[in-house]
C-alpha cells in the first residue's frame, strides 16, 4: 500500500505526476511515494522557477523543492534523469524513481488549448499515455479543476493528502468536553486534595466518559470546570477550575464574555503553556483576547520582552513588496484587525484614538510578514499568528519553530475562511496544528463560541 491509501492491483509501480502546487504544499512531498515513479514536468520546474525568487510567502518552499530534486537527481546523464533516477531516502536504500517529463510531444495527441500550463501537463500525459496504454499514470494535484480537466481527458488524478490527518474537521478536538447533567454522576471513583490552594481529583475512568487528551477542559451543567492533566490507562486526573474566578479574570481591561473566552484567556496568562491554539467564528474574540493579554504580559507583567504579530492573507507576501515605506507601515494595512482591537479595548476611554498611538508607541508591538519570521529564532517573545488557516502544514511547522527560549506562540483562525486556492479545512495548518499537537503538555487547544460582536454580527453568522 502506497503512501495514499491504496493497494495497487497490480505489481507494477504508479507514475505519480506531481503539480507545481503539491511542491508549494510539501517541499519534500517526492520523497512521500514509496516504490512508486515519481516525475515532474518540465513545466513544473519553469514554475518553480519563477516563483523561487519573489517576495512572496511561497518563495522558499519552491527553492527547498528544488534543492531536494537536485540532491536526488545528483550527478544523473540527461538520459537517466528522463528514464528515472533512484530516490535516496538517507537510509541507504533507494526506493521508487525520480524523473523529469520532457516537453516533446506528438501534436495530435493535443485535447487542450495550451494557452495554461495545466493545460501543457494535461496533454503531455494524454500523449504518454497513448504511447503507453499499459503506464498507471495519476496526476497529483491540490487544484480540484486541474483534477476535473484531467479526468474529462481520461487521466487518474488525485489530490495531495499524506499529510491530511483527519478527514472530516467535526472531529477535530474542540479543546473540551461539555457534558449534561453532572460530570460527578459519570464518576465511578474519585480522590480528592488540596495542594497549594488548588483542589485535584483523580477520577477512575467509566464508559460514561469520552475519549480525552491532556489539557482539554471538562464543563458540566451544574457549573464544574475541570483541567485534565494527566491520563493514564483507567484514571483521570483534574485539576478543579473553578468558574468565576475565570470569568472575573482580566487582562488589560478586558474580561471574558462566557466560560470557553475565560478558558481561552487563562490558557493566554499561564506561563507553562507555550502554545495557544484559538479557533472559532468571525467576531468570537481570538483576536482581542490574544491582544489583551500579550500587552498585559509585556507592559504589566513584563513576562515577554515584544510581541510579533503577523498573518497570513493570501496575496499580502506579492503585494508588500509593492508597498511603499518601512515593512512596519508595509504591514500596517494588512494587520489592521490588531489595530481595529487596540481600539476596543480602549473604546471608553477619552481619546481612543491617542490612546492607540500611546500604545502603539509603548507597547513592543512588531508587525512583521511571514518572511521576515522565517528564518529567526525569537527569544522571550511572545508570537501572534493570525489567519492561521491559510497556512499549509510545512509553514505552519517552520513558523512555530521559530520560537526560543522563553517564548508564547498564539495561533488564531477560521476554518471557514480559507482563501488560498489550493487548502482545505482538512488539508489546513491549522487542523494540523490542532491533530499534531493534541496531546502536547504544553499547549492549550480552545474552539471559541457564539459571535459576541454584535446582534447583527450573529444573524449574518447563522443565516447568510
Amino acid at each position: 500500500m502506497d503512501d495514499h491509501g491504496r493497494t495497487p492491483s497490480s505489481n507494477q509501480p504508479i507514475m505519480y505526476v506531481l503539480d507545481t502546487n503539491v511542491l508549494i504544499h510539501d517541499p519534500n512531498a517526492l520523497l512521500n511515494f514509496e516504490e512508486h515513479h515519481v516525475t515532474i514536468p518540465m513545466t513544473v520546474l519553469e514554475e518553480l522557477d519563477k516563483l523561487k525568487a519573489g517576495k512572496h510567502s511561497v518563495a522558499a518552499e519552491c527553492r527547498q523543492a528544488i534543492r531536494l530534486i537536485d540532491k536526488t537527481l545528483g550527478g544523473a546523464t540527461p538520459e537517466e534523469v528522463e528514464l528515472g533516477v533512484p530516490i535516496d531516502r538517507g537510509t541507504g536504500i533507494c526506493k521508487g524513481f525520480l524523473s523529469i517529463l520532457m516537453s516533446k510531444r506528438n501534436e495530435p495527441n493535443s485535447l487542450l488549448p495550451e494557452h495554461l500550463n495545466d493545460n501543457i501537463i494535461i496533454n503531455q500525459l494524454i500523449d504518454l499515455h497513448t504511447r503507453d496504454k499499459d503506464l498507471r499514470l495519476v496526476l497529483v494535484t491540490k487544484d480540484i479543476n486541474m483534477r476535473l480537466k484531467a479526468r474529462a481527458c481520461g487521466i487518474a488524478s488525485e489530490d495531495y493528502s499524506t499529510d491530511q490527518l483527519v478527514d472530516d474537521v467535526s472531529m477535530l478536538s474542540r479543546g473540551y468536553h461539555t457534558m449534561t447533567g453532572s460530570f460527578w454522576d459519570r464518576v465511578s471513583k474519585v480522590e480528592t486534595r488540596q495542594d497549594h490552594g488548588r483542589t485535584w481529583h483523580r477520577v477512575q475512568l467509566t464508559d460514561n466518559l469520552p475519549a480525552v487528551h491532556i489539557n482539554e477542559f471538562i464543563i458540566d451543567e451544574q457549573g464544574f470546570v475541570g483541567w485534565i492533566k494527566g491520563i493514564k490507562a483507567d484514571e483521570l486526573l483534574i485539576l478543579d477550575m473553578h468558574q468565576e474566578p475565570l470569568l472575573h479574570q482580566e487582562a488589560w481591561g478586558l474580561k471574558p464574555r462566557d466560560i470557553y473566552q475565560g478558558l481561552a484567556l487563562f490558557a493566554l496568562l499561564d506561563p507553562d503553556i507555550h502554545l495557544v491554539n484559538l479557533s472559532g467564528a468571525a467576531g468570537s474574540g481570538k483576536t482581542i483576547l490574544a491582544l489583551a493579554a500579550a500587552i498585559e504580559q509585556t507592559m504589566v507583567s513584563k513576562r515577554y520582552r515584544r510581541i510579533i504579530a503577523t498573518r497570513s492573507v493570501q496575496g499580502l507576501d506579492q503585494e508588500i513588496g509593492f508597498l511603499p515605506g518601512t515593512e512596519a507601515e508595509k504591514m500596517e494595512p494588512w494587520l489592521g484587525a490588531i489595530t481595529d482591537n487596540l481600539e476596543a479595548l480602549h473604546m471608553d476611554d477619552e481619546n481612543t484614538h491617542g490612546s492607540v498611538d500611546y500604545i502603539l508607541s509603548k507597547v513592543p508591538l512588531q508587525f512583521k510578514s511571514l518572511n521576515y519570521i522565517r528564518g529567526r529564532s525569537f527569544q522571550q517573545s511572545l508570537i501572534l499568528i493570525d489567519e492561521c488557516q491559510n497556512l499549509t502544514p510545512h509553514q505552519m511547522k517552520t513558523i512555530i519553530t521559530r520560537a526560543g527560549a522563553g517564548s508564547k506562540v498564539v495561533c488564531l483562525g477560521n476554518l471557514a475562511q480559507i482563501d488560498t486556492p489550493y487548502l482545505s479545512a482538512t488539508s489546513s495548518g491549522l487542523t494540523y496544528l490542532t491533530e499534531r499537537f493534541k496531546d502536547f503538555p504544553n499547549g492549550v487547544h480552545i474552539t471559541l463560541q457564539g459571535v459576541p460582536r454584535s446582534i447583527l454580527a450573529e444573524y449574518a453568522e447563522s443565516h447568510l
